[in-house]
């Protein structure tokens, strides 16, 4: 066996993508936030959340290898470095990143070419969505709120998938930040000017509210809010930078745009 033997998973990504690769064997822990595949759940202890870990409990795993993902989870990472563990975190954002960290990782692991072939039929299966959102009558202006107090809009990867998915991201310059705190909203109303004919929800952790949406001060001039196109999209399948987003993810997305033309076009 080439590459770590006894992987502990701080995020959903690298659980599915080693699952999905067959080398679901080398896991030994993951984060309780993991739903993809199911029988992780089943099979692999729960030791980290998003923000915080079991570190002992980790350790008892005896890891070789740790992975996690972005700068919140720096002190979870810092913390196994100096218990002596290697640790691997990733720091992707966009469609392209995804698809070279699933590359990477299954490089890490000994299956580059199955990784390879993975990683391509996830990019031809953006492609035919892509081909497909081409022939819509309308691209709908979208607005994609991951947060709600304070609102936060839509991560780079988010917003390119939208994009591939038939509808136009309405802070394309915000997405292009890398963190939450610099993609919260300095005044909500800049919803209302830029007039959103779609609103996509993906509350990390919680459910999203139309309701509470639709309710904020104004909120009620938008298109998306006048006609009732508020509509979720659950996190595990958007927010996380990994294979659910280029998959489900974004055919959840493709399949939302798609209606909304029915109704609109």
């Amino acid at each position: 066996m080439k590459g770590p033997r006894r992987i502990v998973c701080l995020t959903e990504e690298p659980t599915e993508t080693l699952y999905a690769l067959g080398e679901a064997d080398r896991i030994v822990g993951i984060s309780g936030f993991t739903v993809r595949p199911p029988q992780a759940r089943k099979e692999k202890p729960k030791v980290s959340a998003f923000t915080s870990a079991k570190i002992d409990e980790i350790l008892k795993l005896k890891p070789d290898f740790a992975i996690g993902f972005s700068d919140i989870q720096a002190d979870i990472a810092a913390e196994l470095v100096r218990r002596g563990v290697e640790v691997w975190i990733a720091n992707h954002r966009s469609v392209d990143g995804i698809l070279d960290y699933i590359r990477r990782l299954g490089a890490l692991v000994g299956a580059a070419e199955k990784a390879k072939a993975y990683a391509d039929g996830l990019r031809r299966g953006l492609e035919r969505i892509e081909r497909d959102a081409a022939a819509l009558a309308r691209r709908p202006r979208v607005y994609f709120e991951e947060w709600d107090e304070p609102a936060i809009s839509g991560i780079q990867w988010v917003a390119e998938l939208v994009r591939i998915a038939g509808g136009d991201d309405i802070f394309p310059e915000l997405a292009c930040e890398p963190l939450a705190k610099q993609r919260i909203l300095a005044d909500n109303a800049e919803v209302v000017r830029r007039a959103p004919e779609l609103i996509l929800g993906s509350w990390c952790g919680k459910k999203f509210r139309p309701d509470k949406v639709a309710a904020r001060p104004g909120w009620d001039a938008i298109p998306a809010v006048r006609d009732g196109e508020l509509h979720e999209i659950k996190s595990p399948l958007i927010l996380q930078p990994g294979p659910a987003a280029l998959g489900d993810g974004v055919q959840e997305i493709a399949r939302i745009v798609r209606e909304w033309n029915q109704r609109h076009s």
